[in-house]
C-alpha cells in the first residue's frame, strides 16, 4: 500500500513538473511589432510615477540603456540632438529607461554629459519583461494610439534623416 502511494506521489509530481515546463510562460509574452502596448509604472529621479497609458496620445520613444554599456553610452549624443530636435512637439515624448543601473549614477552621469532627456526606472523590471529585452541598448516606438510601431535592438543614430522621419511621420499621424 505504501509503494503504491509513493508512485501516486511520484506520477502527480511528474505531471505538475511537465505542465510548468511545458505551458507557455506568462513573463515569457513580450509585446510584438503592431500590437497594443500594455501600461507600465515608472519613477523619476524625483520619485514622481508616471504611466506609460498617461501618456498616451503622444509618439513615445522608450529606450532601455545603462550607464556600465558602452553601446548605450555611444548612441546617446544622437538620442540627446534628437530629443532636443523633437520635444518641442507636445505630441512627442521620450522615456529612456535606466535598466539593472543605479539612479544616481545614471543622473550624476547624464548631468556631467549634458544630457537633458528625462530618465526613469522602472524597479520590478516589468517593462523589460514586457519588451522582452535580451540586451541593451534597444529601443521601442508607440504610437500615438499606444501600438509598438518599431523595435530597435542595438544602438543607432537617431538624429540621422531616416530616424527622424520616422517618427515624424509617427507624429503626423491623427
Amino acid at each position: 500500500m505504501r509503494s503504491k502511494s509513493i508512485f501516486l506521489v511520484i506520477i502527480v509530481i511528474g505531471i505538475v513538473t511537465a505542465v510548468f515546463i511545458l505551458r507557455p510562460s506568462q513573463s515569457r509574452k513580450t509585446v510584438q511589432v503592431d500590437s497594443m502596448v500594455n501600461d507600465f509604472e515608472l519613477t523619476d529621479a524625483s520619485q514622481n510615477k508616471v504611466s506609460l497609458w498617461g501618456i498616451k496620445g503622444s509618439v513615445v520613444f522608450i529606450n532601455f540603456w545603462a550607464t556600465w554599456c558602452a553601446s548605450c553610452i555611444d548612441e546617446m549624443p544622437s538620442l540627446e540632438r534628437m530629443y532636443r530636435t523633437l520635444s518641442v512637439n507636445p505630441s512627442f515624448k521620450v522615456v529612456s529607461i535606466l535598466y539593472k543601473d543605479d539612479l544616481n549614477r545614471a543622473t550624476r552621469f547624464m548631468q556631467q554629459n549634458g544630457f537633458t532627456f528625462p530618465v526613469y526606472l522602472n524597479t520590478d523590471e516589468s517593462a523589460a519583461r514586457m519588451f522582452g529585452i535580451t540586451g541593451i541598448p534597444e529601443t521601442f516606438i508607440i504610437d500615438k494610439r499606444g501600438i509598438l510601431r518599431h523595435k530597435v535592438i542595438g544602438p543607432a543614430e537617431w538624429d540621422s534623416p531616416g530616424a527622424l522621419e520616422i517618427i515624424q511621420t509617427l507624429i503626423n499621424e491623427s
